[in-house]
C-alpha cells in the first residue's frame, strides 16, 4: 500500500475543492517554473530551479530529461537522490484528487535510480537506491534496492540478486 494521507471532502468531487488545499499563487508559480524546467536543456539550471523555487529536494548530478512534468500541486513532497535519472515525459505526482477525498503523498527517489521514460509515479511511493525502473512503467507501490521492474501495473523482474548476477555475467563478457 502507497504512503498516502487522506482527506474526505463533502460536496462536489475533491477538484473542485483545490484552492481550499493548495494557494491559488503557489500553483500558478509551480506551473510557470516546471513549463520552464521541462525545457531547459541545462540541468544545473533545471536542478537549480527546482531545488531553489521548488523547494524539492534534489541529489548531486541527478538529472530530469526533457519533458519531465512534475507535480505542479506539491512539488516539495517530491525528493530524487544523487546520481539520479529520471527519463523523457516522466510524470512524477504528490497527489491525487478522487471523487469524495484527495490524497498527499511523499515521492522518494533514491541514489543511483534509473526511471525509464514515459513513466508514471504515483504518490506515496519510494524508489530504492539503484533501482531500474523501465520505460513506461505506472510505478504504484515501493520498488526495493537495486531491483529492476517494469510494466503496468508495476511486477519485479530482476531483484537485487539477481540483477548482481547479470552485472558479474556482463563484466565477465567484457573481458572476454
Amino acid at each position: 500500500m502507497r504512503k498516502t494521507k487522506r482527506y474526505r471532502v463533502h460536496g462536489p468531487n475533491s477538484l473542485w475543492h483545490v484552492y481550499k488545499t493548495v494557494p491559488f499563487f503557489k500553483v500558478i508559480k509551480n506551473f510557470l517554473v516546471i513549463q520552464i524546467a521541462r525545457y531547459t536543456p541545462i540541468l544545473s539550471w533545471k536542478n537549480w530551479m527546482y531545488r531553489k523555487l521548488l523547494k524539492m529536494e534534489v541529489g548531486k548530478h541527478a538529472s530530469f530529461a526533457l519533458m519531465v512534468m512534475l507535480d505542479i500541486m506539491f512539488p516539495e513532497k517530491i525528493s530524487v537522490g544523487r546520481n539520479t535519472v529520471i527519463g523523457y515525459n516522466t510524470t512524477i505526482l504528490a497527489h491525487e484528487y478522487l471523487i469524495k477525498e484527495y490524497r498527499l503523498g511523499e515521492v522518494v527517489i533514491g541514489d543511483d535510480v534509473m526511471i525509464g521514460a514515459n513513466s508514471t509515479i504515483l504518490p506515496g511511493v519510494t524508489v530504492g537506491d539503484g533501482a531500474i525502473v523501465s520505460a513506461g512503467t505506472l510505478v504504484h507501490k515501493d520498488v526495493p534496492k537495486g531491483c529492476f521492474v517494469g510494466g503496468n501495473p508495476m511486477r519485479i523482474i530482476y531483484n537485487e540478486e539477481e540483477m548482481e548476477q547479470r552485472r558479474r555475467e556482463d563484466t565477465f563478457l567484457e573481458k572476454l
